[in-house]
């Protein structure tokens, strides 16, 4: 019969028992750590009951339940009523040091189920049979005590969540997910192009009204970042194909009143001209003058409509400016490619060009010049962004002049999904042809519903929905702070809650393709939104880390998802050469670097070579462990770090 290595009821039983007798958190802190607890929101809620305890502040349930409300923590431990079943699960709070016993037992146990797993997978990797038993040796101190160190984050990239595609309105949803299977990509690329698609439909047709003056625009700059063979191609074609089909939809409705523009045009300059030439003609030229001059204004006044378009690939600033203009002031910058970065940092000019870009997603009014034409206003432009970028191309973007300085990176929502590519399914079954017919139709029926408006729609909130943007301020700020976790993303972090609030208008006019202006964003409607807004944070954190990090730690960070992904716990150095062997990674030589920042964070740890044999021959290649945290559940990791961050 297999044993059980955890037992719910005895964590209930010590978290009940501290919170009937908050005396005894003291005493079982020595003994218990978070990492003890099988159940994360158990681990989360040991550790702050420590910390408090330790702070001298109470940890009764009141004042737990107000401080994880305050926090935003309530839900990840199960709710204010579970604080009251732990305590009508606990037995007796007398007997506290006996339930954190088999906690403890419980928790040495699954140490040792690890480590044994580490130990036979090092045994079948070809390490030589003496590593192997040093191997054993130095599990077995960890596990009476040896330890391993808390992880020190080489960056915030390590665990990335998923992008939530179960947010977005069911029918972009669906097929988000159905183009992540059949083109084996991760969900993110799907999802956050969907959003793209989603913000070309309304873009600069909607706005969202917060509270007084303070309104958001629609419009959205979305970035995946994959690399080369990664099928973004295959993901942008399903997902965009819908909206260059309903821009020949709008071309088809637009030609009748273009083609009478033109006619009309072409009528009122002849007749500018007879007038012209008589007027040049006669000794009396002042009556025919000024009927001449009469024909000319009504010839400059007749305006022929530009062929509605959407959506433009590779396109120069000025490009960029003038077809915002001649549409209207929306427009969509949707490539597979990261080309558009370089072009607009001065490819072409030798000089970079942002004013459209930081202007086009704030909606500030902007002038752009024609060659034959006095310079034109665009009130209100509402440029659209969805690119997938090579990571090459995300570190390159960070030096080039301005894209910090003057703000654009803070306009882009980064995600950094894990590649696939390796670990692909090649017999998978197509996109249902009912999915994408459905998503076809309601992404045609949302450009075309909105087409027509001049003046965007105001989406107000509902009170609850406006309170739930007030919870995000006041939960953003703090993190703004010098210090704090945002505090070196502070332009991008001044961003969030108006990038959440975009979102939250987006997924409002998808659930409602008709009406969706007639109608408030509900506080459901926000919770869905601030779901994707802390997707995107996160990404965001490990995007700037990336951009701002040495060779060596990017190098240990591939070192690092390899392990993640093939759920090593024990290697050799061989083994590790020849799983990453890249232009990275030329020689063994090149893992030295990156592995001794994995060993300073105490992610990996060399095992010590074992004795020379006095035959000579080759040395055993060195070997390592992997600590246990690293394939722990994402939740549990990141939910410790952030109240440890906090506190």
């Amino acid at each position: 019969m297999t044993r059980q290595t955890h037992d719910h009821a005895a964590e209930q039983a010590v978290l009940g028992a501290a919170l009937l007798a908050p005396h005894v958190v003291g005493d079982l802190a020595a003994t218990l750590n978070p990492e003890d607890f099988h159940r994360p929101a158990h681990a989360v809620l040991w550790q702050i009951l420590i910390d408090r305890h330790a702070a001298g502040q109470p940890v009764d349930p009141i004042t737990i339940a107000a401080y994880l409300t305050e926090s935003g923590d309530l839900g990840k431990v199960g709710g204010a009523a579970y604080l009251h079943t732990l305590m009508q699960a606990t037995p007796s709070a007398a007997n506290a040091s006996h339930y954190a016993g088999i906690v403890a037992d419980h928790a040495r146990r699954r140490q040792v189920v690890e480590l044994g797993a580490q130990l036979a997978q090092l045994a079948t990797s070809g390490a030589d049979v003496a590593d192997v038993v040093a191997a054993g040796r130095s599990m077995l101190d960890t596990a009476t005590g040896g330890g391993w160190p808390t992880l020190i984050p080489l960056g915030t990239g390590r665990h990335l969540p998923a992008f939530p595609a179960e947010a977005l309105p069911g029918w972009v949803a669906d097929m988000a997910f159905a183009v992540a299977e059949f083109t084996q990509t991760p969900v993110d690329a799907a999802g956050s192009i969907a959003l793209a698609a989603l913000s070309t439909a309304a873009g600069g047709r909607a706005e969202v009204e917060v509270r007084g003056s303070w309104r958001e625009p629609t419009n959205l700059y979305t970035v995946v970042v994959l690399p080369p063979g990664s099928r973004k191609s295959a993901v942008f074609a399903a997902m965009i194909g819908p909206l260059l089909d309903a821009e020949r939809r709008l071309v088809e409705l637009a030609r009748p009143a273009i083609v009478e523009a033109e006619l009309a045009a072409k009528v009122a300059g002849k007749t500018a001209e007879r007038a012209a030439n008589a007027a040049a003609s006669s000794d009396d030229r002042g009556a025919l003058l000024a009927e001449a001059s009469a024909a000319a204004q009504e010839a400059a006044e007749v305006i022929v409509p530009a062929l509605p378009q959407l959506v433009a690939d590779d396109i120069t600033s000025e490009t960029a400016a003038a077809l915002l203009a001649a549409q209207g002031g929306r427009l969509a910058v949707l490539s597979p490619e990261g080309g558009i970065f370089a072009t607009i940092a001065g490819r072409y000019s030798g000089t970079p060009n942002l004013e459209v870009f930081l202007k086009g997603h704030a909606g500030d009014m902007m002038r752009v010049g024609r060659l034959s034409r006095d310079a034109n206003h665009v009130d209100r432009p509402a440029l659209t962004l969805g690119l997938a970028v090579q990571p090459e191309i995300l570190r390159d973007i960070a030096q080039m002049p301005g894209f910090r300085g003057l703000g654009l990176l803070a306009r882009l929502l980064f995600a950094v999904p894990v590649n696939t590519v390796g670990w692909r399914n090649v017999d998978v079954d197509p996109v249902p042809a009912s999915v994408a017919a459905t998503y076809a139709a309601n992404l045609t029926t949302l450009v075309l519903t909105l087409a027509d408006w001049t003046d965007p729609a105001v989406l107000p909130l509902t009170p609850d929905a406006n309170a739930r943007v007030l919870d995000i301020q006041r939960a953003v700020e703090p993190r703004l702070r010098p210090g704090g976790p945002w505090g070196h993303i502070v332009d991008w972090g001044s961003k969030y809650t108006g990038a959440v609030v975009r979102i939250a208008g987006l997924i409002h006019l998808g659930e409602h393709l008709r009406d969706g202006w007639g109608k408030p964003i509900d506080a459901a409607t926000l919770d869905r939104a601030a779901l994707i807004g802390e997707y995107y944070a996160a990404h965001a954190l490990a995007a700037f880390d990336d951009m701002g990090a040495d060779p060596t730690t990017r190098n240990a960070e591939t070192i690092l998802g390899w392990i993640e992904r093939t759920g090593t716990t024990a290697f050799t150095k061989r083994d590790l050469y020849r799983a990453v062997k890249s232009a990275q990674f030329a020689n063994v030589a090149d893992l030295d670097g990156p592995l001794g920042v994995l060993d300073a964070h105490g992610y990996v740890r060399q095992l010590d070579p074992p004795a020379r044999s006095a035959k000579g021959g080759r040395p055993p290649s060195p070997s390592y462990l992997v600590h246990p945290d690293v394939h722990r559940p994402a939740g549990t990791v990141h939910a410790l770090d952030a109240h440890r961050r906090a506190a």
